[in-house]
């Protein structure tokens, strides 16, 4: 098959949302069984704070509830800026407006959690991320609704 979508599977991780305070956004656990490839995408839209920073955890565990989740050393990511840390690289501040940063997992666990947490913000900012599975064990990968 020549097309993408037939080879991914796409799940939201956080719905798009305004942040207007420094609370965590815990995104949803992302079960990567018969998929050998997961890349977490991160969209801002406006940020109005002048000073704010968010910064980026991505967490693994061999249980569904996330028991036991260590935070995913660097070996087991990859992003889009190789001079910098992958969480780093996916982090953003108030200069990051209607940007879109890839974290990639190449790890060996099954489960993976997403955090986004927001420092110095006290007004409104737009964020929402997704996770593209990729090579199937089994294809063409049908997209659930929900």
């Amino acid at each position: 098959m020549r097309d993408a979508i037939s080879d991914m599977l796409v799940k939201r991780v956080l719905s798009p949302v305004s942040v207007a305070d420094n609370t965590a956004l815990v995104g949803q656990v992302i079960d990567r069984q018969g998929f050998d490839s997961l890349a977490y995408l991160i969209a801002t839209g406006a940020i109005a704070d002048a000073d704010a920073t968010f910064s980026v955890l991505l967490e693994e565990s061999d249980a569904a509830n996330m028991a036991g989740a260590t935070a995913v050393p660097d070996i087991d990511m990859n992003s889009q800026d190789p001079a910098l840390a992958p969480e780093a690289a996916a982090g953003f501040t108030f200069a990051s407006d209607d940007q879109v940063r890839k974290l990639g997992y190449v790890g060996n666990k099954r489960y993976t959690r997403l955090t986004i947490t927001p420092a110095s913000n006290a007004s409104a900012a737009l964020v929402s991320a997704i996770a593209v599975l990729g090579r199937p064990d089994r294809a063409p990968v049908e997209q659930p609704a929900s």
